[in-house]
């Protein structure tokens, strides 16, 4: 028994010990939340503090629908916000630290009332006001945004501005746009001419709101993250050409969910990313165009968050793939190291890659 007693002990202490990941976390982690051709993009900090980058559609079918083509009932109970919820619970989280909506347009901020009803938000950040006639361009943004402000005015406010930070616990993330405007001089590592720029930027698909969004690059280490919202038009040609700003990222969230007013080669050439991902739905997002963009981008690898069933979708391969149709929500997740190196893992069917630049 007296040579027994010591192994009880050491037994007893390691039960209770908490497991050896959670002790010892050493990764940025990203989660690709599925809200069915929105956005919400968790982001995870090594330090375990939150930054969550949108919050999908609201329930309110009837205001989304005109805008979005939502089928009646698709965002019923508030879907997303749950999803949400159930990425931020796998993460352990008790609350949202800071919530960075890149726009008001109900596909990336209609979440966020429901959402701040499930899980405490500390700090809101965003560009502003919407832009002049964002309500015309797109019905019911100054609706979603008005509810915003309400529980904004509950927690801390930050204005997002070009080449500000956000003070998060050894990550660094800066600003690259808000409000229409984009960085005045280059990051570290970037700034070189772009040989692939054309003689000018695709025009945007919707020409008021989304040109405002705020674009945020993550670096952890030697990890870099591009999220730049649905920014497009002009600003984005701007971060590209005639030299690019933003610098290499290794993966890149591409802008305006892969629509056609993403496709252009210059914005990939300035980043050289080894992972794009789509935050599509089966019919929005993820344009032909974008998709063979991506396609011919020498070592780049494609991720999306749903199978296109647009006409002349090719997509990526199955196993990276989250979601066949709607019948599922799974998640796309990166956890990153310091030393740049990380994992893409597919939670429909737990395939996972690792990548190192």
């Amino acid at each position: 028994m007296k040579r027994l007693l010591p192994l009880m002990v050491t037994a007893l202490v390691l039960a209770a010990a908490p497991p050896l990941a959670q002790a010892a976390k050493n990764t940025l982690d990203i989660y690709f939340i599925d809200v069915e051709g929105g956005q919400a993009t968790l982001v995870v900090t090594p330090s375990g503090e939150s930054l969550l980058i949108d919050t999908g559609f609201p329930s309110d079918d009837a205001l989304i629908a005109p805008a979005f083509g939502a089928k009646p009932g698709a965002s019923s109970d508030g879907r997303d916000p749950k999803r949400i919820l159930a990425a931020a619970r796998d993460a352990g989280l008790k609350q949202i630290d800071y919530l960075l909506l890149t726009h008001y347009h109900a596909d990336h901020a209609g979440g966020a009332v429901e959402l701040s009803q499930l899980l405490p938000i500390r700090t809101f950040v965003d560009h502003g006001a919407p832009a002049a006639g964002a309500d015309e361009g797109v019905p019911g943004t100054q609706r979603i945004y008005e509810g915003y402000a309400a529980i904004r005015a509950k927690g801390t406010h930050l204005l997002a501005k070009p080449g500000e930070r956000l003070k998060l616990k050894g990550v660094e993330a800066t600003f690259v746009s808000s409000d229409g405007v984009v960085l005045k001089k280059a990051l570290a590592g970037a700034g070189p001419p772009n040989g692939a720029c054309g003689a000018g930027a695709v025009p945007a698909q919707e020409k008021i709101e989304n040109p405002h969004s705020v674009g945020v690059r993550l670096r952890y280490g030697a990890f870099r993250f591009l999220d730049l919202g649905d920014l497009s038009g002009d600003p984005l040609f701007a971060l590209a050409c005639p030299n690019g700003l933003i610098g290499p990222a290794d993966v890149y969230l591409i802008a305006h969910h892969g629509g056609a007013d993403a496709a252009d080669p210059s914005m990939f050439e300035a980043i050289k990313p080894l992972v794009a991902v789509f935050n599509n739905g089966p019919r929005k997002g993820a344009q032909p165009r974008t998709l063979t963009q991506v396609k011919q981008t020498t070592g780049l690898d494609g991720w999306q968050l749903h199978r296109s069933i647009i006409p002349g979708s090719e997509n990526a391969a199955d196993e990276r793939l989250a979601n066949l149709d709607e019948s599922t929500s799974a998640w796309i997740k990166i956890s990153a190291s310091e030393d740049g190196s990380f994992i893409v893992m597919n939670a429909r069917n737990g395939y996972s890659k690792r990548y190192k630049r």
